[in-house]
């Protein structure tokens, strides 16, 4: 029997937030304000999500007055 390969919480979520990104055409720079992160950090969680934490989510969803449900079903 096959299993399906299974896709990290974290990886899932930073998919949401860039597609976010794209609905909303803000730059990476802007983004990364809404982060409050760097730019470089915007491409090491493209490479790997693992070290997105709960505190940079919820800053995002802060910001822009989202609950989690909000971004998840965007």
């Amino acid at each position: 029997m096959k299993t399906k390969k299974r896709i990290p919480f974290q990886k899932t979520i930073w998919c949401k937030i860039r597609y976010w990104q794209l609905l909303h055409d803000l730059t990476d720079d802007e983004l990364a304000m809404y982060l409050n992160c760097s730019t470089r950090t915007l491409q090491n969680y493209d490479h790997d999500a693992k070290n997105l934490t709960l505190k940079t989510v919820d800053t995002f969803l802060c910001v822009n007055e989202l609950t989690l449900e909000e971004l998840m079903t965007a």
